[in-house]
C-alpha cells in the first residue's frame, strides 16, 4: 500500500501544481473558442479542429525539438488555411464572381397570395472560370463529374460552373483529411 503511494506521488502528485497550472492556462486559450462552439453544423467541427492545430503549430514550431518540426508546424498551418477556406465555402461560392444576375419576385399564375424567386443574368465570363479548371471542366463535360444527377449532356454554363464549385469543395476537404491522415501521427513533441 505505501509503495502505491509513493509511486503515485512521485509520478502523479508532485505534478499536480503544474498540471494544475496548465489546466488553467487552457481553460483561459480555449475559452473564446468554446464559447462561441454550438452543435449547429460542421463549421464548429472544423473551427475546433483548426484552433487546435494553429495552437500545436505555434508549440512545435517554436520549440524545435525534431528535425521535421518546421515542416510539421507548417503541414498545420496548410490544413488550417484549407479549413478556413472550407468554412467560408470558398470554392463552393467562388463560381459566383464570375456572374452577375438579378433577383426578383414574380406573381404565380392563378395565385395571387403567392410569388416565386426568379433569377436573371445580366452577364457572365464563365469562361475564365473554365480556364481556371480546366480539368475538372473537362470532367464535368465527360460525365465524370455529376453531382446533380444528370441524364444528357449539359449545356447551361452555369450548372457546368456549379458542378465544378461543388467539386472543389469536396477535393478541399479531402485534401485537408488526406493531409492529417498521412501526417497526423508524427505532429507531437
Amino acid at each position: 500500500m505505501f509503495k502505491k503511494i509513493r509511486v503515485w506521488w512521485h509520478f502523479s502528485a508532485s505534478n499536480m501544481h503544474r498540471d494544475f497550472a496548465q489546466g488553467v492556462k487552457n481553460l483561459w486559450k480555449w475559452f473564446p473558442t468554446i464559447w462561441k462552439q454550438r452543435d449547429w453544423d460542421d463549421h464548429f467541427i472544423y473551427e475546433l479542429i483548426r484552433v487546435k492545430l494553429e495552437f500545436q503549430a505555434k508549440y512545435i514550431g517554436d520549440k524545435d525539438r525534431h528535425t521535421t518540426a518546421k515542416r510539421d508546424a507548417e503541414r498545420m498551418r496548410l490544413v488550417t488555411r484549407l479549413i478556413k477556406l472550407q468554412q467560408d465555402d470558398h470554392y463552393d461560392m467562388e463560381y459566383m464572381d464570375y456572374h452577375n444576375q438579378d433577383m426578383s419576385f414574380k406573381p404565380v399564375p392563378g395565385k395571387p397570395d403567392r410569388s416565386e424567386l426568379v433569377f436573371n443574368q445580366i452577364s457572365e465570363r464563365f469562361d475564365e472560370y473554365f480556364a481556371k479548371y480546366p480539368r475538372q471542366y473537362k470532367r464535368v463535360l465527360d460525365g465524370r463529374i455529376n453531382r446533380f444527377g444528370r441524364t444528357r449532356p449539359i449545356t447551361d454554363k452555369q450548372v457546368i460552373a456549379m458542378e465544378i464549385a461543388h467539386e472543389n469543395q469536396a477535393r478541399c476537404q479531402k485534401l485537408i483529411f488526406g493531409i492529417m491522415h498521412d501526417h497526423i501521427e508524427g505532429w507531437w513533441d
